[in-house]
């Protein structure tokens, strides 16, 4: 390797690496990952700043004046009405030739 190859800026010179190799090859290694670090370094970017929390609001509590939602609608059907739907939905589903026994149906259609 001559002068030309090596750039001045690069921060490694030959007569950094000849000095180097006559102190052995650990530390070579150790002064190439060295390098390798520092331009993994200048590569990538520092992670993005977590950006502040609103103003006037706890973390993790709903917003003043507010409150979370209340239950689901279906959890305030009966559970009769919720298991004659489902008999329903099944004897249409699978037995569309019988008359339904779900006991909501009219009679005309039993």
């Amino acid at each position: 390797m001559n002068d030309e190859q090596i750039p001045d800026d690069d921060g490694i010179q030959v007569e950094d690496v000849k000095a180097v190799r006559g102190e052995g090859r650990a530390e070579l290694r150790a002064l190439l990952r060295t390098q390798i670090a520092i331009g993994r370094s200048l590569r990538e970017k520092p992670p993005a700043p977590k950006p502040p929390p609103p103003p006037g609001r706890r973390p993790g509590a709903w917003p003043t004046g507010t409150s979370p939602p209340g239950p689901p609608r279906d959890w305030q059907i009966p559970k009769p009405v919720w298991d004659a739907a489902a008999r329903h939905y099944s004897n249409e589903e699978h037995r569309p030739d019988l008359p339904c026994d779900c006991g909501n149906c009219p009679e005309e259609t039993r």
